[in-house]
């Protein structure tokens, strides 16, 4: 992981890496809501925190192995939409758009994520994907 702590967190919140993500990857905190675990999941991928994914994403969902395409920049996160997945919710939506770039196109992928807690811990179950 290449991410300087006292760079702005690429998932845009205006905070540091190491003030936003950076807490949540490094394992000192857990994120409250369904959007927090979102951001620092975009934010894994766009440092290849592969460790993160691994531990946020549901045990009967997640792929194996789990594998980050080094070819690919993640450049920017808009989130467009939630549906609960507040600190007191034990499942939420949140819709997002993430831009790429990789070998000199580029593109936004769209997804409509589902998130759920699992033992007080909120984790990333599934999504519905459309690349534009």
């Amino acid at each position: 992981m290449t991410q300087r702590l006292s760079s702005p967190c690429p998932c845009g919140s205006d905070r540091t890496y190491d003030a936003c993500c950076g807490r949540l990857h490094r394992g000192t905190a857990q994120a409250e809501t369904a959007e927090e675990l979102m951001r620092s999941r975009y934010t894994a991928y766009a440092v290849g925190d592969e460790d993160h994914l691994f531990r946020t994403w549901h045990p009967r969902t997640r792929p194996d192995p789990l594998a980050l395409d080094p070819a690919t920049t993640w450049i920017g996160l808009r989130v467009l939409d939630m549906e609960a997945g507040g600190a007191q919710d034990d499942a939420g939506v949140v819709e997002f758009e993430a831009s790429w770039s990789r070998g000199g196109g580029s593109g936004v992928l769209r997804e409509r994520s589902r998130f759920e807690r699992r033992a007080g811990r909120w984790v990333y179950v599934d999504g519905e994907v459309a690349e534009q």
